[in-house]
């Protein structure tokens, strides 16, 4: 969809379901993809400053949360500076929405839902969010931390990418399936350069094993409309090698990441799953108040794209087997700077703002 059509389309993936989203002039449409013939209408209205989103159901029913879900997000899609949007709607029975914070009533006025509550809230994108697991101590090879809970199965995370029009998940390993890619993609020579794991199928079979058998690290496959791309391990901080080159919290995650297929390597595709990968880390647990990420020292384009999509550059440390950068991104940045829309690079005879560029749609079509 370019910026010059009149019909904008986009697909939410709340609690799990698939619902399309189709814009057409202020008339927005949900409509479930998932069996439920039972779609919802709304309006969406451009003002300045806070577009307003407005239920077109009966006057005495109300939405389903799912459906709401999918028009805000959709709203904050189409309109990516805004930063907040009016409710003109009914909450549905029984929501969490205003005790989470999400949607914040006005005496005398709308409600109103900020965009950095609501990119906290997890059920608009994990289809099976997990409560924050009690807290109990726990010591492994001499570090205290947190007990862990049970590692997740199957998709964990779903983000639809408006500048691709594709869907990006997040998928758990299964190395029945998932070998053989992982296979080739680490004996990629630009993979091989930076991981250094390069050999036989047993050899990767067994590394994966390993990681499936750890509880601090968690494999994970990414996808783009269901074609693998990529793999990613997301650990847990206190218990890491890293642990002893910073002040480690409690529930700070860390990852790896490298892209396999070479067609995904380029910038469309990382501004999507980069910031993807730090939400997810972010709404898989609220107590999660920094990601922190160690490429190595050499990796300049790595350590450019950390940079644009957020990580604060702390220091350069050496690992007994590479000398590494520390990188760090606080959640409070990320919600509070919506770094999971791209921005627009500084050019030549444009220098560097002061602020972060916070770009329209057709910015984001015409710089992905």
């Amino acid at each position: 969809m370019t910026a010059h059509d009149t019909a904008w389309r986009f697909h939410a993936h709340p609690e799990g379901r698939v619902l399309d989203v189709r814009l057409e002039g202020t008339a927005l449409k949900v409509t479930p993809l998932d069996g439920d013939r039972h779609g919802s209408t709304w309006a969406l209205r451009a003002q300045p400053g806070t577009p307003r989103l407005e239920w077109l159901g009966a006057c005495a029913g109300e939405p389903d949360e799912a459906h709401l879900l999918a028009a805000i997000e959709a709203a904050f899609q189409r309109h990516p500076a805004a930063r907040q949007l009016a409710l003109q709607s009914p909450l549905p029975s029984g929501t969490r929405l205003v005790d989470a914070g999400i949607v914040t009533p006005a005496e005398g006025a709308l409600p109103t839902v900020a965009r950095e509550a609501f990119w906290q809230w997890p059920r608009a994108w994990l289809p099976q969010p997990r409560e924050p697991f009690a807290q109990r101590f726990v010591v492994t090879q001499g570090k205290r931390h947190p007990l862990r809970p049970a590692k997740p199965q199957g998709t964990v995370y779903r983000r639809h990418i408006p500048w691709l029009g594709q869907t990006f998940t997040l998928d758990t390993v299964d190395i029945e399936r998932d070998l053989p890619a992982f296979h080739r993609w680490m004996n990629d020579p630009v993979v091989a350069h930076f991981w250094e794991e390069e050999g036989d199928l047993a050899r990767h079979r067994q590394y994966l094993e390993g990681i499936a058998a750890d509880p601090r690290v968690t494999g994970l496959v990414g996808r783009f409309d269901g074609e693998a791309f990529g793999y990613f391990e997301a650990y847990w901080a206190k218990e890491d090698r890293i642990a002893p080159f910073y002040d480690a919290a409690d529930h700070d995650r860390g990852w790896h990441a490298l892209v396999g297929e070479a067609r995904f390597r380029g910038k469309p595709f990382l501004t999507a799953w980069m910031p993807s990968v730090s939400h997810y880390l972010f709404l898989d647990d609220p107590r999660t108040q920094r990601l922190v990420i160690e490429p190595r020292a050499d990796n300049e384009k790595m350590i450019r794209s950390l940079g644009r999509c957020g990580y604060a550059h702390v220091k350069e440390f050496d690992f007994p087997h590479k000398r590494a950068l520390l990188g760090v991104l606080w959640r409070e940045r990320f919600f509070g700077e919506a770094l999971w829309i791209p921005r627009a690079e500084p050019t030549a005879a444009s220098p560097a703002p002061a602020r972060r560029h916070e770009p329209s749609l057709e910015d984001i079509h015409a710089n992905p």
